[in-house]
């Protein structure tokens, strides 16, 4: 027999653990508290946990010229999930008539089981899986735009969003309920933050914005974790202020997500949460789930994937099944992701919370040497947090900031996204540009100490933002 490679036998290794113990385990993982709930695989021992120089070696495609400490972008898939994803792939192309009649929904139903688990969720067919959180804001937010265009909501009613929403979901808000005749509130928060408050105060007086002359809020679209600038929102607060409030849907955005933040579905409590898999969970890209609360009105059954195929009419987590070929492989390596991320100690679990311990650890000493702040409280933080630049720097403009990244990027080889803040009125001197870093279990303190000399040895050359073209 005609030997495997390592990413093969690795992949060959992990296909035998996974069949081996989805046959005869069907517990639950937790995923915030380990006292509450049970844990979809068993303990392990110590010395069966993975070791640097392992991870090390599921990390090693990275390029090594690199300080990569912008994993909330892009995320990360280990070598042997990758050759998993490539199994998978293969098996389709062997036989693809078999493989889309036999294999494939089963398995994708295995995958939302696994989801269904993390994120304790009721029924599982209350889990769909997409490509990405944007897709997630594409079904739910056409779903509110025919509420408008057949008469359910009225001209006018509000649809209340965070200031900070992403990008493309803003745009979809516009694209979907304004065109609609919604109105779309934007929820304007403070950045810096100084605590959770802050926030709980600003989100009430938008919805009495949004309540004001007999209108009705029907939608509020609340992040979990806000992209730029990257801040842990209080949901379950929100959430239920929305349901004190009469606010008709609570859409979670989470792109940032599971294997970020605690995600209980139970206890948060809204009618539609989503989150990448591929940010958080080392997936490939690209896969997330979107959650759709089973409720008494019946409002999940209106829901529709926006690439209409055959299974249009047989629920969202079919109709999400099957939107034409494409690889779904991966969807289909979920299960083999908590084979990998058990391999850890604490389990996902474990990973956050060091993840956290750390990139808070790697702020505060990049802080210290640059003389600046956290955008944020440790504790409204979970595995990125925004870092003041030395205002000497002279970041003035997303354009700055733009040019900034990329001159780091292509000079000191270190990759980190960095965040414009308009100055308030009266402010002299504030900080106005913020780093957002990230930790994973890949990254190592040297990566911060590049970031950390490479703003140092700018600040000694007396460089400015305003010496950079183009």
């Amino acid at each position: 027999m005609a030997s495997l490679s390592p990413p093969e036998e690795a992949a060959a290794s992990y296909l035998h653990r996974h069949t081996k113990r989805y046959s005869s385990s069907n517990g639950v993982e937790s995923v915030s508290d380990f006292s509450k709930r049970p844990k979809i695989s068993p303990p392990q021992q110590s010395s069966n946990f993975i070791s640097p120089s392992e991870i090390e070696s599921e990390f090693s495609h990275h390029d090594p010229d690199f300080a990569r400490v912008n994993n909330g972008s892009f995320g990360c898939c280990p070598s042997s999930i990758l050759a998993l994803q490539r199994d998978w792939q293969l098996r389709f192309l062997r036989q693809p008539d078999r493989f889309y009649f036999d294999e494939l929904k089963p398995k994708i139903s295995e995958s939302r089981a696994v989801i269904k688990r993390l994120i304790n969720a009721e029924h599982e067919d209350e889990v769909s899986i997409v490509d990405n959180a944007t897709t997630a804001a594409a079904i739910v937010l056409q779903q509110t735009a025919w509420a408008f265009r057949e008469g359910r909501f009225e001209k006018g009613d509000a649809v209340v969003m965070l200031h900070y929403a992403y990008g493309s979901v803003k745009k979809s808000v516009e694209a979907y309920v304004t065109r609609s005749g919604g109105q779309v509130i934007e929820v304007l928060l403070p950045f810096p933050v100084i605590s959770a408050d802050e926030i709980v105060g600003r989100f009430r007086k938008a919805l009495e914005s949004g309540k004001a002359n007999g209108r009705r809020v029907r939608l509020a679209l609340i992040d979990h974790v806000t992209s730029m600038p990257s801040v842990v929102i209080p949901i379950k607060e929100l959430v239920k202020i929305c349901r004190e409030e009469g606010v008709d849907q609570v859409f979670v955005d989470a792109a940032h997500g599971i294997g970020c933040v605690d995600v209980d579905m139970k206890e948060i409590g809204a009618d539609f949460y989503t989150s990448n898999l591929h940010k958080w969970f080392f997936a490939p890209p690209s896969v997330a789930f979107l959650y759709c609360r089973k409720s008494k009105n019946g409002c999940a059954a209106d829901l529709h994937h926006p690439v209409v195929s055959n299974e249009y009419g047989n629920g969202l987590a079919i109709e999400s099944s099957w939107v034409g070929t494409r690889d779904y492989s991966a969807q289909l390596v979920v299960p083999s992701i908590l084979e990998f991320v058990n391999r850890f100690e604490g389990g996902i679990d474990g990973i956050k919370k060091r993840n956290h311990e750390s990139v808070v650890e790697m702020g505060q000493m990049l802080v210290k040497s640059w003389g600046t702040q956290l955008g944020c409280p440790p504790e409204m933080c979970a595995s990125m947090v925004m870092v003041g630049l030395p205002v000497c720097l002279g970041v003035s403009s997303d354009s700055d900031a733009l040019k900034l990244r990329t001159l780091l990027r292509e000079r000191f080889r270190v990759e980190t996204p960095i965040y414009f803040r308009p100055p308030g009125e009266g402010e002299i001197d504030a900080i106005a540009g913020y780093v957002r870093i990230s930790f994973q279990v890949y990254n190592k303190p040297e990566d911060y100490h590049r970031l950390r000399d490479a703003v140092n040895e700018l600040v000694r050359e007396g460089f400015r933002c305003t010496s950079l073209s183009g």
